[in-house]
């Protein structure tokens, strides 16, 4: 049995320090109308050893686009892994392909063949990963274009992996398709449409060979839906542009993350009633939120919600639950600074619009005096640091690490807000307290990606161009 490579994939996606999950997509055949069984299979072993461990199989699931997930337990942590995988054609049931004596006669030499490292349990441990957003990917008249360009920031990162520097994480946070393609054109509708975005997208070479090497860990912001959801959202757009765009994202960006849970053979299960998760490596901790599809808004502003009340509650018990390990907040909108554009006053699709949420987070942190809190976001099309500090308390201090866009064609985009935001003085808020923007900028608008280097000391934040020059480092304490 030839195992043939993945169409989309892999993506090493959760690793913790005992387990991974690696997502692939396999290929399409008809006989009778009917799409062909699809199973994927993969086998694991750890560096420098002989032998692989017995293969996993998994089903590729044509109402998920022929993708699937499959996952390996008793690893060990911070041990490096190799990974053979691939999928194949069969006209019996997975139970069937499982049990077949003596295991099934297969042909790797087609397979894709990669590595991941798994997670630390060393609560010390520091760590380092990158993160970005907003990866344009125009396509027109049913092509692609300015894909080389885009896909050069991914191979950035490669190389710096590729010289030695340690790469925990990728974190990608918002945008990573454009389904509405500056709404020039017709915006995508239909489940194929919002697909065929994540294929295009996710199977370019460079970033398809960091995805298949590095843990990555992916949250959605408006242009996986449409510009500024849901703020113009129509009743027919709720009814069939969000489902079809959702299952494309839940495919393509959720089915590898944690958010699912495991079934007593190890197999991903369940279907998610949210689309927030958390996880932890070393050193930090992450809650990656989603302030995109649960906002309420109503026409006061002062009861707007950029997330539920059940998300909120859930990242205040995450934050004061005393580990002492750096906790990286992942918001695809920036949490501050603030935007003041002029003449329109300040921006509303951010978490200033929400000032009720954003006032019981910030009091909530400082009554408890929670440390090392990160919020690290995207959207905005440019790179900053700041740091939000309480004029009355100076133990208080929040970091903001903004990092956007890994790749926008489109200079005048990139313009936008470059000159809008307020880095310095005090925080347009009702909290109990006196927030102050300090230590902001500055702000590097062409496109990038940002590393993080995190102890519990302090993060230290580099900014790379596209072509991986270093264009600018910022170091803050905690």
């Amino acid at each position: 049995m030839k195992v043939n490579p993945f169409t989309v994939g892999p993506i090493v996606g959760e690793t913790t320090g005992t387990s991974v999950r690696l997502w692939g997509r396999g290929g399409l055949e008809f006989v009778q109308s009917r799409p062909r069984r699809v199973f994927g299979v993969a086998q694991l072993r750890r560096n420098g050893d002989a032998d692989y461990m017995p293969p996993k199989y998994f089903k590729l699931n044509p109402n998920f686009d022929l993708t699937g997930v499959v996952v390996f337990n008793n690893l060990n942590p911070e041990t490096a892994y190799e990974y053979r995988i691939g999928w194949f054609f069969s006209d019996l049931d997975l139970k069937d392909v499982e049990d077949v004596e003596g295991g099934w006669p297969l042909d790797w030499s087609q397979a894709q063949v990669s590595g991941f490292r798994t997670a630390s349990q060393n609560d010390g441990q520091s760590r380092s990963f990158i993160f970005g957003s907003c990866r344009y990917l125009l396509r027109l008249f049913g092509g692609s274009i300015f894909d080389d360009r885009g896909d050069k920031t991914f191979r950035s990162i490669i190389n710096q992996i590729s010289n030695g520097q340690q790469t925990d994480q990728l974190l990608m946070i918002g945008d990573q398709i454009y389904a509405d393609d500056l709404n020039i054109i017709r915006r995508d509708q239909t489940l194929d449409e919002y697909n065929g975005r994540y294929r295009d997208a996710f199977s370019q070479s460079h970033i398809r060979d960091l995805m298949a090497r590095v843990p990555t860990y992916m949250t959605l912001d408006d242009h996986e839906i449409e510009n500024d959801w849901p703020t113009a959202a129509s009743a027919t757009d709720w009814q069939v542009k969000y489902p079809h765009a959702i299952q494309a994202y839940v495919t393509y960006q959720l089915s590898h993350s944690p958010l699912f849970g495991l079934s007593e053979t190890g197999r991903i299960t369940g279907i998610p009633d949210r689309f927030w998760y958390r996880f932890s490596d070393g050193c930090c901790d992450y809650f990656v939120t989603d302030t995109r599809t649960e906002r309420h808004i109503p026409d006061d502003p002062n009861t707007r919600e950029i997330m539920s009340e059940e998300q909120l509650d859930a990242l205040t018990r995450w934050l004061d639950d005393g580990s002492d390990r750096v906790k990286f907040i992942v918001s695809s909108v920036p949490f501050f600074p603030d935007i003041d554009e002029p003449g329109l006053g300040i921006n509303e699709d951010k978490w200033s619009g929400f000032p009720k949420q954003r006032n019981e987070l910030l009091d909530f942190i400082q009554a408890r005096r929670i440390k090392r809190v990160v919020f690290l976001s995207g959207d905005v099309h440019c790179s900053m640091t700041a740091e939000l500090v309480n004029t009355d308390d100076p133990d208080f201090k929040i970091v903001s690490i903004i990092s956007s866009p890994f790749f926008q064609p489109f200079h005048f985009i990139r313009q936008i807000f470059k000159d809008a935001f307020v880095l310095e003085g005090e925080l347009v808020t009702t909290a109990q307290g006196t927030y102050e923007v300090v230590a902001g900028g500055p702000i590097y608008n062409d496109n990038n990606f940002t590393r993080v280097s995190a102890d519990v000391d302090r993060v230290k934040v580099e900014v790379y161009s596209r072509k991986g020059k270093l264009v600018q480092t910022k170091v803050h304490e905690f």
